[in-house]
């Protein structure tokens, strides 16, 4: 070619060509491109003398140590509650008391039942009292005995004490206390994805997913669900699969919890030579960076770069100290920008991709092949040069 362009084109034609070849050499960076390559990023983690984001190359202790980070744990946060002791009854509280007395005189009753026909005494009458609600006091009237102190007793206990009271009065009383509507004994549970209720708690406690059962169950695809859970002055979050998967996690409710279930699609973005570029959906409670990839239709043959594929998230000092201790020295702030480098041209890192744990609104990147450059630049510099050379012949092949 370049002798058909000596040939064809003049001296002038061939200076403004050298010209136009050289400015564009110089100004690569104008070219089109999906993104910087894996050297810029690299150039671009330093800028003025200050660190713009640390650069760290994934091998097997990086992943372990990622795999290795305590999660949210409602059993380690409240699992020393264990389960609730017996409700009692509290200000508030709807309580009924029904007595049965024996004998033929009865204070509630009309004495034993007789069974027509035969004049034989079937039981005793029962008596149930109107349903009272317990006032500030913590007391309720019981007839033929006064006012009588509930709150702070179980059903149990208090049917025991209304019983010894009439005791005496009546010939073998005998009583029953329920409780058919509490504000004290029950969880609250609420969010987007659940009916809300208040669930009130039996007399032998509940578990978390028997109270989520009681409000109706979940609406919503399980691995997109996380479970809230505030207990007096302390508050947790885990996915709701958790509760599902792990026994330990599904603690006794207490009186007082308040569950909030809210949806959270985990997305991460996909930039650069991928076959997508896109926000895409987890679809499934964990993602790792193999899988993110493949949804992300992979790398793009003609372009993409197999040794520049990054991550790009924020990570708590923490961490940073435990996977690059001498770039967290750099740092003095609770979170810091990281860049997780993989380079696909070597085997072993798929298996660490297929480990890599991808967080909500992580930053998939795969940069460009720096061919993918050189060849941009020669198919424009061809578009421009190409006419100038098919002008020159003509003029040539002109007498």
């Amino acid at each position: 070619m370049g002798q058909i362009f000596r040939r064809c084109c003049g001296p002038r034609v061939r200076r403004f060509a050298a010209l136009l070849l050289c400015g564009w050499l110089a100004g690569c960076s104008w070219l089109p491109s999906q993104g910087p390559t894996a050297a810029a990023i690299g150039d671009q983690a330093t800028a003025n003398g200050k660190q713009q984001f640390d650069i760290v190359e994934v091998n097997d202790q990086v992943v372990k140590t990622l795999l290795s980070q305590p999660s949210p744990s409602f059993q380690s946060l409240f699992g020393k509650y264990g389960k609730p002791t017996a409700p009692t009854i509290s200000v508030g509280d709807t309580v009924v008391v029904s007595i049965w007395e024996g004998g033929d005189e009865t204070l509630f009753g009309t004495g034993l039942l007789v069974e027509p026909g035969t004049g034989a005494a079937s039981g005793s009458r029962g008596t149930t009292l109107p349903a009272q609600i317990v006032p500030t006091d913590g007391m309720i009237t019981v007839p033929f005995v006064g006012r009588v102190k509930v709150a702070g007793r179980t059903a149990a206990q208090a049917q025991l004490l209304i019983q010894t009271l009439l005791t005496g009065k009546t010939a073998s009383p005998q009583v029953i206390v329920t409780v058919p509507q509490t504000s004290h004994n029950t969880v609250t549970v609420a969010g987007e994805v659940v009916h809300g209720a208040r669930v009130p708690l039996p007399p032998n406690g509940a578990r978390l997913l028997d109270i989520v059962a009681t409000a109706g169950g979940v609406q919503a695809p399980v691995y997109d669900v996380y479970v809230r859970l505030s207990r007096r002055e302390a508050t947790t979050t885990i996915p709701f699969q958790t509760l599902v998967d792990k026994p330990d996690e599904n603690i006794y409710a207490w009186p007082g919890d308040v569950l909030t279930l809210i949806r959270v699609p985990h997305t991460f973005a996909a930039f650069g030579a991928t076959g997508r570029n896109a926000q895409i959906p987890f679809d499934q409670e964990k993602l790792d960076l193999a899988q993110a990839l493949a949804k992300s239709s992979g790398l793009l043959d003609q372009t993409a770069d197999p040794a520049g594929v990054f991550l790009l998230r924020e990570e708590p000092i923490s961490v940073v100290r435990q996977i690059d201790p001498a770039g967290a020295a750099q740092w003095h702030q609770a979170t810091v920008p990281v860049i997780f480098h993989f380079d696909l041209l070597d085997a072993k890192t798929y298996f660490f991709a297929q480990n890599f744990p991808v967080h909500n609104n992580d930053i998939v990147y795969v940069a460009p092949a720096r061919s993918n450059t050189i060849q941009k630049f020669f198919g424009l510099f061809g578009s421009v040069t190409s006419p100038l050379i098919t002008g020159a012949a003509v003029s040539n092949s002109i007498p």
